[in-house]
């Protein structure tokens, strides 16, 4: 099971503090949006992406994984459905 996980050790994420991945009650509007955007420019050079952007979609409900914001996720899972409807995880 463990080697499921394998690909964490690679993310670019890991030299960062992971607070720049999840958000905060001191980040409202173009705060936050920065505080997004900070994290996404790590997953844009990061080794293990695709990998990462699979596990958010299949079991992340909070933080930017793989590029992708909680919001974006959902979006995402319900685009993927064909539901066009967001739904929980």
């Amino acid at each position: 099971l463990l080697d499921v996980y394998e690909w964490q050790g690679r993310g670019a994420c890991r030299q960062e503090a992971v607070g720049l991945f999840f958000d905060s009650d001191a980040h409202r509007g173009a705060s936050r949006a920065a505080h997004e955007n900070a994290a996404k420019d790590v997953c844009r050079r990061c080794p293990v992406l695709a990998q990462c952007r699979a596990h958010g979609l299949a079991c992340e409900d909070y933080g930017i994984w793989g590029g992708l914001t909680a919001k974006e996720r959902v979006a995402l899972r319900a685009e993927l459905a064909g539901t066009g409807e967001p739904h929980a995880a």
